[in-house]
């Protein structure tokens, strides 16, 4: 079993979990698995997604406005490692591995 698809993800700072939907090389293409993993789990395995230090404001050029910031999204979250964690929590946890559904 590896993920071979991440679909979508949240990171939900109110509960303290990532929310993730993803496809696994057993699932078709009308199937998907959820599942809600507590960001301790995470940390556990060393990771932390969010790169609060990238600074993609200087990407934005002169165009930027401070005050204006909720147009733009100053978060990177790395998808290919939320897919590597995945893939380590899921070989070593199998039972924890979600169900697939139809989509």
């Amino acid at each position: 079993m590896e993920i071979t698809e991440l679909v979508s993800f949240y990171l939900n700072e109110n509960s303290k979990t990532l929310e993730v939907t993803f496809r696994t090389t057993s699932d078709s293409e009308d199937e998907i698995r959820e599942s809600k993993i507590s960001f301790d789990e995470v940390e556990e395995f060393g990771y932390d997604f969010v790169d609060y230090d990238n600074d993609y404001n200087s990407f934005l050029g002169e165009e930027y406005d401070e005050e204006n910031d909720d147009e733009y999204d100053s978060v990177y979250v790395d998808e290919q490692e939320i897919v590597s964690f995945l893939n380590e929590f899921y070989t070593l946890y199998p039972s924890k591995l979600p169900p697939s559904e139809i989509f």
